[in-house]
């Protein structure tokens, strides 16, 4: 049962739970749960007790496996904002060839709809808001609401939902698509001040239409609020920019191993976060924050699925250690 404490800070995501079917080198895996808020969530549930978890979502009983619930439950993550659809579920195909993959959406749950939102979390207002779609299912609308409704809230976005093209085969690709960047474009606007954004290298090249990385992060300026922009680079580290000062650069930390890649950026999202809530939100503390969200992202590369989570005591002392990858 899920258990409540105010004197936590507290997060909730926003998103599809996926089925994702993995091939590997051609060699199919076991289905496992995916996503940014099955990654983010577990995640940051284990590296820290001291926070309050939530997710909202549709799940389609169809095609979804129950027992995957449980690894919510055991870990007091709260699912009272999980609504049940006589549909099929989200389910993706990842195809990994070398670093590179191709998606395919093999079916969809439902949209998000606001007014499915507990009251609950209308009355417990939640300090972090992580919306995280897969597969557009987060309307401009829903965002609206979200703003009006939990003024104070912090607000994460994760891109990838947003600006994913998928076509009637379910092929997923990133093309410029006017529609979708305008509404990101609006979204940016509409959380302003409250927003932090964070989108893998592909995903805010396409956003801004820039292929320069530097220039990728100085775009943001022309908002003009006092946003947090994310870029995550894989082995390349991450890349942070806020308002007019200079770009933050943290590397990637070294894994023993690459076994699944899958899921890192979701958890560098959610430990980000949590450790910049908790902070007094300084420059140095943008800083210690993702050196952080980069360990944590770093040991979740060597297990399959969403296994890889440390506890921070372990994630600091992969930071201490310093072994980056460049």
């Amino acid at each position: 049962m899920y258990k409540y404490n105010s004197k936590f800070i507290s997060i909730l995501f926003i998103g599809h739970l996926a089925i994702d079917n993995i091939i590997r080198f051609n060699k199919p895996n076991t289905p496992s749960l995916g996503g940014t808020v099955t990654f983010g969530s577990l995640a940051l549930r284990n590296y820290t007790k001291h926070v309050n978890i939530g997710i909202i979502s549709n799940i389609g009983k169809k095609n979804f496996y129950a027992s995957f619930i449980n690894k919510f439950n055991k870990k007091n993550i709260d699912l009272n904002g999980i609504k049940w659809s006589d549909s099929l579920n989200t389910n993706f195909v990842l195809n990994y060839l070398d670093h590179s993959r191709i998606l395919t959406l093999k079916s969809k749950s439902p949209n998000l709809n606001f007014d499915d939102i507990p009251n609950f979390y209308k009355i417990n207002k939640p300090d972090i808001i992580v919306l995280a779609p897969l597969c557009n299912e987060i309307s401009h609308e829903y965002v609206s609401r979200i703003v009006l409704e939990f003024p104070n809230s912090y607000i994460g976005i994760d891109l990838q939902g947003f600006i994913r093209n998928i076509n009637e085969k379910g092929e997923v690709s990133y093309i410029s698509n006017k529609e979708l960047l305008e509404k990101v474009y609006n979204i940016i606007e509409l959380i302003g001040d409250r927003l932090i954004l964070k989108g893998s290298e592909i995903e805010m090249q396409l956003l801004t239409g820039k292929e320069n990385l530097g220039e990728v992060m100085e775009y943001f300026q022309k908002f003009k609020n006092k946003g947090i922009y994310i870029m995550t680079l894989g082995e390349n580290g991450s890349m942070i920019k806020k308002e007019e000062a200079p770009i933050i650069r943290v590397p990637a930390f070294k894994p023993v191993e690459v076994i699944d890649e899958t899921g890192a950026g979701d958890v560098y999202l959610a430990i980000f976060l949590y450790e910049f809530m908790t902070s007094n939100r300084s420059r140095p503390d943008i800083e210690a924050s993702a050196y952080l969200a980069s360990a944590a992202a770093s040991f979740l590369v060597e297990e399959n699925g969403p296994a890889g989570f440390q506890r921070k005591t372990k994630v600091l002392k992969r930071v201490n250690s310093r072994n980056y990858i460049n």
